[in-house]
């Protein structure tokens, strides 16, 4: 499919000075596409030069249009010396290649420069004339679209989801060429940056083909990834969900952008509305007892850890014919295609059916250099292997399919450890297969499955578990079986019945090593992992005894190394589900019974964990109602009893002595505090301290319990790097250091967010990372929620103040915040501290009040800044339109660190430009906001005796147009709503 590309310069302004004699500037500019350049002529003098130049033309292939970015160079002209660059501008052209996408790219563009950050801006028009091609071997994707997002898109309805696509593309990175000794910082920073973004086109491209292949024209959940392996190269990799997506037409079928879950189970983006029903994104339970085996990886000689967590319960004799119409349909289904990976987190109602439980996967790898670009066997066989793995364990479960599937690495000198999780699941066959998905099967699921429960029950059969787990009858249906706890990867269903609030539960763990190399480190690293894993899960599971709540989900686990420590940080959403039995205490055994003052410190400890709990349930307002036996059908069996159940249901040989290590309480999870260490844990266990008064967290999108969400969202950035200041550090310090920093770090957010209460940060996401040795970074995206209270917020603010003054150690991170972010007036941050808090601040054109907005859309003149949310909707608002995906990667190098206001000033400074960035290229496409925001690596590194600092950023979104509920109501009752478009969708300058 040939096609033509026309490019114009328009103009600039805000150019910096590069003449000094005369504080002006001789610009030009340089268009480049491909192998083909053309330039403007010289605008002398002038420091917003006017071009106007002719259109561009690029006669190119649309497989070009695809991998190549389009690149326009801004520079000052010198007579007797080379030409001055002051800034490059890298143009995506794929948004334009959709039927459906923009016919255009219109707007300013910051002017960016590796070294000096943003300098000035440059008015460019895009536009993309294709020629239809009907070539079955042409090597293009166009038209298939790609959403970050990773449930249906709001404006479409599924049609059948296809399974996954996966594809990585490797080369040799710039940085490390020979080369690289004699060209300058800039010339390498930015053969960086367009080799990145070539791999990135080309990797999109291919996706698109396997797409295609499967007959499907949308990718959802795209999620791809830089892996900087060093000397060994530069890997691009993604991986996504192939499905058939209809646009739904008719503006009433325009999904709201979810005000409140109970209006997102009424209208969600799905094939039909079922009348009742299971419409849950389902579940993957572990149980209390979780299970590791470890595999020898041959091609390392190290292990590779394989944790299997499980839920527990079984369907029992109920809806007999139903199940056996479920397991041939899933049986056909799965002889006829491939092992389905979903990396969906939010579901079609009657998709997912039973949640087998959390399956994931690490291997440990040395890296080798890459030989050959065009053959990456090694990469591929190495992910193979993974998925291979998570394949198995699933199957183990019952299940035919991984959900809310998801991959990582993290590399250190030449070791890599790769990651993946997701959750064990039985699908309905029917959207696994082509033609339309209305049938009587996904009915008959919601006719046997209750509302609010069918996750939970568990899909193999009680007598084979894989695993030992305690089970009850369902609270909510008393029919089938479930565990007493669940843990998912994905989000929390809109019809789970849920009591309370949830909260955000973190386990977060640091390990020393000894240095090593090659292979007696990778050696040394996959000895600890089991050990690591098992430890944070059993932290996570303490906590959430401790919280009073049963189940978690969005958990997501982080391995970091680094060259003389790991670490590990798991994140989640803890609720209490109705469904499930009420959870047990925690109860402390100690191991020196004859000692007085130890009892004394033991039952002075159980005392301080009972009435953590009863605060935290009262807290988190988690009041189950009583439920008598009389009522029920089925009596729950004691305690007692279904132990020996179990055991008599266990194949295993290894008969235990029952031991009631509960003292009088049953069900309770039990502690045993035999050394110091397990003494520390159960000290870090209280240091948690909940959030101040009218806040809540959670890194799910929407918080479990608030229903009364209003429009008011404000989303931030923060990275804080702390470097180690003592080369003798223990475990415990370290453990003590990585929880002191995680939690002030998420006390000063609460600090600077105190003006918003009461509100929830929705979608918390913790990223760790190990850039340096004894340097430690975190880096958090979330968004702040408004919500309605009863109470009024005089009351609370002062409260909040005064409880999160001690918070802040130093004030010279309070400064401006929250701020207006824009290209043209990017504001310094003088502290000296190693932190930064970028926040994307809501428009002052009513964005930011919306329930005191009284007027008309259009009524002001001023134009609205893009919003950012790395939430899938805009609270109080319908997203009308997908204009395509943002994936851009930046790099910014400095050798005046100190001067730049530190650490803190130069990330502050940088992740602001970024943010500017990406509103532009989303105001150039007629956008107004970006979902599904993510950053999805931010790499830092310092030598602070050279004063030099670079950091690399790679950020993804969906770029879309929404309107306000508001606004939809005011143009259908004014039909002349032509002349109030450009305030939703008109340009904006950021």
């Amino acid at each position: 499919m040939p096609g033509k590309l026309k490019v114009k310069i328009v103009a600039g302004r805000h150019l910096p000075v590069m003449d000094r004699a005369s504080d002006l500037t001789d610009a030009f500019v340089e268009v480049k596409f491909g192998n083909t350049t053309f330039k403007t002529d010289v605008y002398l003098k002038s420091l917003n030069p006017q071009w106007n130049s002719e259109w561009f033309k690029f006669e190119v292939d649309d497989e070009d249009l695809q991998d190549e970015p389009l690149q326009i160079t801004v520079l000052d002209h010198d007579t007797y010396s080379a030409n001055d660059a002051i800034g490059k501008v890298y143009i995506d052209i794929d948004p334009l290649l959709y039927s459906e996408a923009a016919t255009v790219i219109s707007g300013w563009f910051p002017i960016y420069d590796t070294i000096h950050g943003i300098r000035g801006e440059i008015n460019v028009v895009v536009k993309v004339d294709l020629f239809n091609d009907l070539n079955r071997f042409r090597q293009s994707s166009c038209g298939v679209k790609f959403f970050c997002t990773t449930s249906i898109p709001k404006c479409y309805r599924a049609v059948v989801i296809h399974g996954f696509v996966e594809e990585l593309v490797v080369n040799e990175d710039p940085e490390y060429q020979w080369i690289d000794r004699i060209r300058t910082p800039r010339a390498s920073n930015e053969a960086r940056q367009r080799l990145i973004s070539l791999m990135s086109g080309e990797l999109q491209r291919k996706i698109g083909l396997k797409v295609l292949e499967m007959r499907g024209n949308a990718v959802v959940g795209y999620l791809q990834c830089f892996d900087l392996e060093g000397e060994s190269g530069l890997v691009v990799r993604a991986i996504g969900t192939a499905c058939t997506l209809d646009k739904l037409s008719s503006p009433a079928a325009f999904l709201p952008a979810c005000s409140s879950p109970s209006r997102e189970l009424k209208e969600s983006p799905l094939v039909h509305p079922p009348s009742h029903g299971c419409r849950s994104t389902h579940n993957s339970p572990i149980h209390t007892a979780t299970g590791s085996r470890l595999t020898q990886n041959f091609s390392v000689s190290v292990p590779t850890l394989i944790y299997t967590g499980m839920g527990s319960g079984s369907a029992g004799k109920e809806g007999g014919p139903f199940k056996a119409l479920l397991r041939q349909q899933t049986q056909a289904a799965l002889e006829q295609r491939e092992f389905p990976f979903l990396t969906l987190t939010a579901f079609p109602p009657g998709l997912l059916v039973h949640v087998g439980g959390v399956v994931s996967a690490r291997s440990v790898k040395l890296l080798d250099r890459i030989h050959n670009p065009d053959e990456p066997e090694t990469r591929d066989a190495w992910w193979a292997e993974i998925r291979q793995e998570i394949k198995s364990h699933a199957k183990a479960l019952g299940c035919h399919a991984v959900v809310g599937y998801s991959e990582s690495t993290s590399i250190c000198e030449e070791v890599c450890i790769l990651s993946a999780s997701g959750t064990a699941a039985v699908l309905n066959p029917r959207f696994l297969q082509e033609g339309t998905v209305e049938g009587c099967l996904e009915q008959r699921i919601e006719e046997n499955l209750p509302v609010g429960c069918g996750f939970c029950h568990i899909p193999y059969d009680e007598l084979n578990m894989p695993f030992p787990a305690h089970l009850t009858y369902c609270y909510n249906c008393r029919k089938q079986k479930v565990p007493d706890v669940l843990f998912t990867t994905i989000d929390l269903p809109t019809d789970a019945v849920v009591v309370g609030k949830g909260c955000l539960i973190q386990a977060r763990l640091c390990r020393l090593k000894k240095k090593a190399q090659a292979e007696a480190n990778a050696t040394a690293i996959s000895n600890l992992l089991p050990f690591m894993e098992y430890e944070v899960h059993t932290q996570l599971m303490n906590k959430l005894k401790l919280k009073g709540m049963n189940a978690l989900f969005g958990l997501r686990i982080q391995i970091a190394v680094g060259e003389t420590m790991l670490m590990g940080l798991a994140s989640a959403t803890g609720v209490y589900l109705a469904a499930l039995p009420t959870p047990g205490g925690i109860q402390i055994a100690g191991k020196t019974p004859n000692d007085g003052s130890y009892e004394q410190h033991i039952s002075h400890m159980q005392k301080k964990i009972n009435d953590t709990i009863a605060k935290n349930k009262e807290l988190y307002e988690i009041n189950p109602p009583e439920v008598s036996e009389e009522m029920i059908g089925s009596p729950i069996p004691e305690p007692r009893q279904r132990s020996r159940l179990l055991r008599s249901q266990s194949e295993s040989s290894d008969e235990v002595t029952e031991l009631d290590l509960s003292h009088g309480k049953k069900d309770a999870f039990v502690l045993e505090i035999d050394d110091t260490d397990a003494m520390e844990d159960v000290h870090s266990l209280l240091t948690d301290a909940p959030p101040p008064s009218g806040f809540y967290s959670c890194n799910t999108e929407m918080m479990p319990g608030i229903n009364n969400w209003t429009s008011e969202i404000q989303m931030f950035t923060s990275v804080r790097v702390v470097r180690l200041s003592s080369l003798n550090l223990t475990n415990q310090a370290l453990n003590k250091n990585f929880n002191g920093l995680c939690e002030n770090l998420l006390k000063s957010l609460y600090f600077k967010l105190r003006s918003m209460t009461p509100c929830c940060l929705c979608h918390v996401n913790f990223t760790v990372s190990l850039p340096e040795d004894e340097l430690i970074q975190v880096t958090v995206t979330a968004v702040a929620i408004t919500f309605d209270k009863n109470q009024a917020l005089q009351t609370t603010k002062p409260h909040v103040e005064k409880s999160l003054q001690r918070a802040s150690t130093d004030n010279e991170e309070l400064l401006q915040f929250p701020l207006e972010l824009c290209s043209d007036s990017l504001p310094p941050h003088p502290s000296p501290a190693a932190k930064a808090v970028t926040v994307e601040k809501a428009s002052p054109m009513g964005d930011g009040n919306f329930r005191n907005r009284s007027a008309p859309p259009c009524a002001s003149p001023t134009v609205g800044v893009v919003k950012m949310t790395p939430l899938s909707f805009i609270p109080g608002a319908k997203i009308t339109k997908y204009l395509g995906i943002i994936n851009m990667f930046f790099i910014r190098e400095t050798t005046s660190l100190r001067e730049e206001g530190g650490v803190s000033g130069f990330l502050h400074a940088f992740i602001a430009e970024v943010f500017a960035m990406v509103r532009a290229h989303v105001a150039a496409l007629g956008g107004n906001a970006v979902v599904s925001y993510i950053m999805k690596q931010c790499v830092f590194m310092e030598n602070p005796s050279k004063n030099q600092a670079q950091c690399l950023i790679n950020v993804s979104g969906d770029a879309v147009v929404f309107v306000r509920d508001s606004d939809l109501e005011v143009m259908s009752s004014q039909q002349p709503a032509a002349n109030c478009q450009p305030s939703c969708t008109g340009e904006v300058t950021t």
